[in-house]
C-alpha cells in the first residue's frame, strides 16, 4: 500500500513539474544555449551554423538576461546590446559574438549596470553585416 502511495505522489510531482515548465514557455534562454554555434569557411568567407536548439528559437518570443551596453546617449535606450558578461571598462567588449544580442526596444529602457531581463522576438542574424548573430525586436524589460 505504501509503495503505491509513494508512486502516486512521485507521479503527481512529476506532472506538476512538467506542467510548470509548459506554462513558462518563455523561460530565460541561457547564454550557454546561444553558444552552441560552429563556424565554417565557405569559399572566401566564414559562415555561422546554429544548433537545432538555437534555430528553434528563431522568430519566437524569448527572454534573455544580461548586461546593457548602450549604443546611444541618455538614460533611456531603445537600441542597445545585451551582453552575457558585464563590461570591465567602457571601451572593452566583454565577450565574443555569441555572447551578445542586439536589442530593439518598444519603449526606452532605463540604463542600469545591474543585469536585466528583456523579452522580445528572437531573430537570427544570418547576414554577416555588423558581426552580430542575435537580435531581439519589440523588446520590453521584464521584472526578474
Amino acid at each position: 500500500m505504501r509503495r503505491t502511495d509513494g508512486f502516486v505522489a512521485a507521479a503527481a510531482l512529476l506532472l506538476a513539474f512538467q506542467c510548470g515548465i509548459a506554462d513558462d514557455k518563455r523561460a530565460v534562454v541561457p547564454w550557454e544555449t546561444l553558444a552552441q554555434i560552429s563556424v565554417t569557411k565557405q569559399k572566401d568567407r566564414y559562415v555561422t551554423e546554429f544548433s537545432r536548439e538555437i534555430t528553434a528559437l528563431d522568430k519566437r518570443e524569448v527572454k534573455l538576461k544580461g548586461f546593457m551596453l548602450p549604443l546611444g546617449q541618455g538614460l533611456g535606450q531603445k537600441h542597445f546590446l545585451l551582453s552575457a558578461q558585464p563590461p570591465e571598462c567602457a571601451f572593452c567588449m566583454p565577450g565574443t559574438a555569441e555572447q551578445f544580442a542586439e536589442v530593439l526596444a518598444k519603449t526606452p529602457v532605463k540604463y542600469v549596470t545591474d543585469p536585466i531581463v528583456v523579452s522580445g522576438i528572437f531573430v537570427l542574424v544570418r547576414d554577416d553585416s555588423g558581426g552580430l548573430l542575435y537580435r531581439l525586436t519589440e523588446a520590453v524589460m521584464v521584472d526578474k
